[in-house]
This record gives C-alpha cells, sequence and structure tokens, in this order.
C-alpha cells in the first residue's frame, strides 16, 4: 500500500480533526495550518505540526495560497488536503500544489474547472445522457436574451451564477418584471462572491427534493457509487439536516440514476472523492451540479456503508486500488446527520463566543464530529458550524429515536446554538414521514 510520509492539511474546524483522525490512523504524520484566531483549536493542538498563516480574516489565511505553499515547504509535507471548504474547489490552488511537486488530495485542475463551471458541467452530462433541469443553452448575456429565453422556458424560472454555490448569484422570477431584476441582481452577486458575472436560466422546480450520490474513484478506471443522501431540509440553500438513504424514493428510479452516473463519472475519467447533486421533482432525477470535494455531510454514508471516506480519499490519491468493487458495496440501516451551527435558532444570526459547558451525546450508534471544547472561544470570521451529531441504526424509525435522544443529550452552554431547532425537526410529523422538499422548512419557519 503506497502511503505519503506527511499531509498537510488546509482547512480548520472539524473537518480538519476529522481528516487528521484519519490520517494517524493510516499512520501518516500531520500538518495544521492556523490563523491567529485558531491557535487553540483541536486539530492545531493534535497535529503533529502547526504553522500561523495568517490573520483572523480567511484572506489573509486560509485562502492565502502562497502562505500555506510555504508551510508546506518548510515543513516537508508531500501532499495536501483541502478539506471542504476555502480552497477545496479551487483549481489554481490544485495547480500550484502539482506545480511544486506535491499532491493535491482531491480530482485534477481539469476536473475542478469543469465541474466548478455550472454552464459547463450541465453541458458534459447532458453529453453523457445525464437529465437536466429544462433551460436555456449557455449563458445570459442580455435582458433581451433573458426575456427571449424565458418565454420559450416558461415561467417561473432561476438565474443561476455559473461559478455559484452556496445559493448565492440565484434568483427566482416569476414574471418578465421580476426577470429583468433577478438578472442584474444575480449578475451583481456573482460578480461580487465569485469574480465572474456570467449567469444562466433554468426553469424553476416547485418542490423539488435535494438528492445526491457519493462517487469514489481511483487513478486505474475503477468508479463505486456509496448510495444516495437527501439533503433537503435546508434554509436558504443551506443544508441543516441529511440522511441516507434517502427515504420514500422508487427503487427502480434510484437504480436507473445510479447506473447513469457510474457510466458518466468513468466517461470523465475522474478520480477521487466526488458528489452529483440532482433534484427530484415527479418521478425525476434532475442534475444540478457536481461537486468536486469532500462533502460535510459524508459521514452519513459512512455509517450505512462502513467505509471511511476520508481514508479511501487520501488512499486514492496515493495511487492505491479502490480495495472494493461496486458488488461490494452493502446498504446497512440508516444514518441522519443534524448540522449543530452556533447560530440564533430563531433568528439564525450566528452567535460566536465562549463555550462555558460541552457535553457530548454519547450512546450506541450515535457519533459527534466537533472540534470544540469546554473553554473553547467560537471566532466570528468563520462558518458558524461547530459540530455534526450523526445518529445509526437499523431502522429509519430507530435512527430517529436515538436522535431525538442524543439532542437532549448535547449540551453546548454560552452560545447560541441551533439544537433546539434540530428538537423540533426531529418530532415534527413532515419529518417523520420523510420526502420534504427543499423548501418545506422555509415555509414552515415562515421565512
Amino acid at each position: 500500500m503506497k502511503l505519503f510520509s506527511k499531509i498537510l492539511i488546509a482547512d480548520r474546524g472539524e473537518i480538519a480533526l476529522r481528516v487528521l483522525r484519519a490520517c494517524q490512523e493510516l499512520g501518516i504524520k500531520t500538518v495544521v495550518v492556523h490563523s491567529t484566531a485558531d491557535e487553540d483549536s483541536m486539530p492545531v493542538r493534535f497535529a503533529d505540526e502547526s504553522v500561523c498563516i495568517g490573520e483572523p480574516l480567511a484572506k489573509d489565511s486560509y485562502l492565502n495560497m502562497r502562505a500555506i505553499m510555504t508551510a508546506a515547504e518548510i515543513t516537508g509535507a508531500d501532499a495536501i488536503h483541502p478539506g471542504v471548504g476555502f480552497l477545496a474547489e479551487n483549481s489554481r490552488f490544485a495547480q500550484m500544489i502539482i506545480a511544486h511537486g506535491r499532491t493535491f488530495i482531491g480530482p485534477s485542475p481539469e476536473h475542478i474547472d469543469m465541474m466548478g463551471d455550472k454552464i459547463t458541467a450541465k453541458t458534459t452530462m447532458q453529453n453523457f445522457g445525464i437529465p437536466t433541469i429544462p433551460g436555456a443553452k449557455g449563458e445570459i448575456t442580455s435582458e433581451e436574451t433573458a426575456l427571449q429565453q424565458a418565454a420559450e422556458i416558461g415561467f417561473p424560472v432561476l438565474i443561476k451564477a455559473a461559478a455559484g454555490g452556496g445559493g448565492k448569484g440565484m434568483k427566482v422570477a416569476h414574471n418578465e418584471q421580476d426577470l429583468i431584476q433577478a438578472y442584474k441582481l444575480a449578475k451583481a452577486e456573482s460578480k461580487a462572491s465569485f469574480g465572474n458575472d456570467q449567469v444562466y436560466m433554468e426553469r424553476y422546480l416547485k418542490a423539488p427534493r435535494h438528492i445526491e450520490f457519493q462517487i469514489l474513484a481511483d487513478q486505474h478506471g475503477h468508479v463505486v457509487l456509496l448510495g444516495e443522501r437527501d439533503c433537503s431540509v435546508q434554509r436558504n440553500h443551506q443544508k441543516i439536516w441529511e440522511e441516507a438513504p434517502a427515504p420514500n424514493l422508487p427503487a427502480s428510479a434510484l437504480v436507473r440514476v445510479n447506473e447513469l452516473i457510474a457510466k458518466a463519472v468513468k466517461k470523465l475519467r475522474y478520480t477521487g472523492v466526488g458528489t452529483i447533486e440532482m433534484l427530484y421533482e415527479n418521478g425525476q432525477f434532475y442534475f444540478m451540479e457536481m461537486n468536486t470535494r469532500l462533502q460535510v455531510e459524508h459521514t452519513v454514508t459512512e455509517m450505512i456503508t462502513g467505509i471511511d471516506i476520508v481514508k479511501e480519499q487520501i488512499l486514492v490519491a496515493a495511487g492505491n486500488h479502490l480495495p472494493f468493487s461496486q458488488k461490494d458495496i452493502c446498504i446497512r440501516g440508516h444514518s441522519i446527520e443534524c448540522r449543530i451551527n452556533a447560530e440564533d435558532p430563531k433568528t439564525f444570526f450566528p452567535s460566536p463566543g465562549r463555550i462555558n459547558m460541552f457535553h457530548s451525546a454519547n450512546g450506541f450508534g450515535i457519533r459527534l464530529d466537533s472540534h470544540v471544547y469546554c473553554g473553547y472561544v467560537i471566532p466570528p470570521y468563520y462558518d458558524s458550524l461547530i459540530g455534526k451529531l450523526i445518529t445509526h441504526a437499523n431502522s429509519r424509525e430507530e435512527c430517529l429515536s436515538k436522535m431525538r435522544r442524543a439532542l437532549n443529550e448535547l449540551v453546548i452552554d454560552g452560545v447560541a446554538t441551533i439544537i433546539p431547532l434540530h428538537q423540533q425537526l426531529a418530532t415534527d410529523p413532515a419529518i417523520i414521514k420523510g420526502g420534504v422538499d427543499i423548501h418545506w422548512l422555509e415555509r414552515t419557519l415562515g421565512c
């Protein structure tokens, strides 16, 4: 088995700790880079080496490619894991790592670019026979073009940033007057967020579910799918609650879409970890985007397959063959993840500050991925995610029961968290039934 000697982890928080643990279990030395705001973090404490790369703002530290490469040089790291955020889908960063004779633990820069441009990604998947949401071909370059294409597609329509993600640069238009305003706002927001004002248009699906498919592919042409996840419980396009397998989906539709995805990924010659995100409405799957990185919610897939996705990601990047084939994948039971954010559970306003009391939920089938501890100060500069509470059981009903108990046991005092919201969700009849759409939470909360 081929192994790296030392991996630099270019992320922070719970995901940095998750990658660090995988490295330790593989016997690989670790380097954690950090800002001055994170010098007391758990990843920094547990790493073999740590390097401060800048001031708290991300642009001065976690987005500073030169500082990260310098840290890799002085510590002798032969590979860099980008985590899930910051530079994880930055092809320039991947190219820089490769140019300096190191391994980027992720797909090729070409694949990052291809799937990072949503117009190119959609066209590519269409060519591979994967259904896509009906929409305009290519970029929308003027108000006149927008009006013409919307007339052909039919209202309502969705204007989306070609370089977008996380709901940025995404606007809904229900009529011509809405469309002009949506077009202008989407371009401006896309330019501000991504430095790219290209936008495109799709039909707006009124009540779809967000279903995603986990991929593992090695450098030798082997592709394995690890089942699907339901990530439909969202607010402002941000996922809050995820589970696997997706409840109440027809098996025949899943078999067909899995076959299409496997063929497409093989034709792409993609390597590493990836996720195909799709919308599902009225019995039909539609390609939405492909994430060329590890995702926050990979945990629920790990629980139902028994496969350590982060370890396999590292081993594949080192050139190893996947140790299993598609026929070896067995889905066992059900898993749910609740994202624990340091936010007010009603207003969702961030709540940085000191944690005065911390007690983890425990017991059979319960997992907590978190970097926080009693006395830890949550900085105000980054994403508000402070942990992921995951349960696993033989059935979805039992899994929900475990989650209700775990949420009652988990204590995080000193800052506001969305634990009360999750407690409400875990007892909601719609969640218990399963199969809510992506707009359900916002309708329920009235926001």
